[in-house]
This record gives structure tokens, sequence and C-alpha cells, in this order.
């Protein structure tokens, strides 16, 4: 007996823990939770199938999609799920079936799954946890009587390291998202984009005028003869003058 099963609570504990520190869970033949158990069922892997197709098809925030048979004889079955304690949160589930015939000629079907939830966080609240026991719930209700147990299969089964264990092995390497990578492993590429380059404006500077004079202007001579001097006018203000350089010509004009 292990001294940390006199701790209370301890099961409780644990699915606290892993609920905040994970986001992807999977079945196995020697799970943390005895709810994570893999499945094994004498009955055809077709009428399995049928019936996790049907309830996913009737569950709601359930969706397939899609399903498939490997070369190997393992039939996928994808489907995504809405979580609302997630605030609508996606959890993408797994669920892998694989048909085998034991010593006497009957049929056995294993049945794995594994779920992950697409947020950027360590832990998902233990949602990815039970909507796999919320699945695998409805199956051992559904074949209570043909539910086989392990150490019934160990005796019925054939080759029990042949392919049970590969497709086994496939789901206890599920890939849990935000593991420590190792030392020397290499970073994920960064990607950049490129900026257009700014449209460099031009600025083209007015001729300054000649030690700061303004320019002269012509003042006709008076009607008497006298002649007339150039008297100073202000400068043009800047929103009037024209971008070239002005020209003003001072002339005299006398009378005869």
């Amino acid at each position: 007996m292990d001294l940390l099963d006199l701790i209370p609570f301890q099961n409780e504990f644990n699915k606290t823990y892993h609920g905040l520190t994970s986001n992807a869970t999977h079945t196995s033949e020697k799970p943390v939770f005895n709810e994570l158990k893999v499945r094994r069922y004498e009955k055809p892997v077709g009428t399995v199938t049928d019936f996790i197709s049907g309830k996913v098809d009737h569950w709601v925030g359930w969706e397939l999609k899609s399903e498939k048979t490997a070369v190997g004889g393992m039939t996928t079955l994808r489907a995504q799920v809405t979580s609302v304690i997630l605030f609508g949160m996606k959890i993408d589930v797994t669920f892998g079936l694989f048909e085998e015939t034991d010593i006497n000629g009957r049929l056995i079907t294993t049945v794995n799954a594994k779920a992950e939830t697409n947020i950027e966080s360590r832990g998902d609240l233990g949602e990815s946890r039970r909507i796999i026991r919320m699945m695998l719930g409805a199956l051992d209700f559904e074949f209570r009587n043909q539910r086989v147990k392990d150490d019934d299969y160990q005796y019925r089964s054939i080759n029990t390291n042949g392919a049970a264990a590969a497709f086994q092995q496939i789901f206890d390497n599920a890939h849990i998202q935000h593991q420590i990578k190792p030392e020397g492993s290499s970073k994920a590429t960064t990607i950049e984009f490129k900026k257009r380059a700014p449209v460099q404006t031009i600025t083209l500077n007015k001729p300054a005028e000649k030690n700061g004079e303004a320019p002269l202007s012509i003042t006709p001579a008076s009607e008497n003869g006298s002649a007339s001097t150039a008297s100073e006018t202000p400068g043009i203000s800047a929103q009037t003058t024209p971008s070239r350089p002005k020209v003003t010509i001072i002339t005299t004009k006398k009378t005869i």
C-alpha cells in the first residue's frame, strides 16, 4: 500500500493539478484516473463506430469532422466539441478503434481516445478529460454486458504485443501542448513582414533675399516735374510669392 493513498481527497487534488497544468488527455493501460482506462468490448468495430458517430450527431456542441479507416485496420473518428465552461473554446477529440479476433474466434474491439484543447494556456480545467469520460461512459452503459475485462483479455488475446500494442502506443504518445523543449532544440522561425519604404518628400526652399532687404517698387514722378525716389515696400507674403525668384527693375521717369 502506498502512503500517498492515505492522503484525504487525493483523487480530487490530482484532478485539480492536471486540470491546471495540462490541456490534453488520452487513454492508456495505466492511466492516472480510472475513467481514462482503455475500453474493450465484445462487439464488431462497425457497431461501436456507428454508436460513437450517432452520439456525436445528436449531442449539443459536438461536430463530426472525419471518419476513416487506416491500412492496418484502425478506424479513426475525429470530432470537435464546443466547451461551455471555457467560453466557447474548441476541443479536438479523436477516437481510435481496433478490431481483433480472440482464441475463440470472437471479435473484440479496443477503444482509445485523446482530446486536446485549443487554448493558449497550460491548463483547460479538466475539460479534455471530461469530454473523453462522457463518451466512454456512454459506451460502458450501451455495451455493459459485452465489456471485456483486463484479465479476460490477456487470456483471450492471441498476441497482446502485436498490432494491438502498436495501436496503443499511438495514443500513449499523445502530443501535449506547451511541453518544455529540450535544450539544443531548434527554435521556431520568426516570420517578419517587410514594411513599404516611406515616400520621401523634398521641400524646395525659396531663394532668400539678399541681406534681408525687401524688394523695391517703382513710384512714378509727380506732375510738377520733380523726380520721385524709390520707396521701400513691405515684402510679399509667403503664400502669394511664386517659387521662382522675382527681378525688380528700377527706372527714373523725368518730364521735359
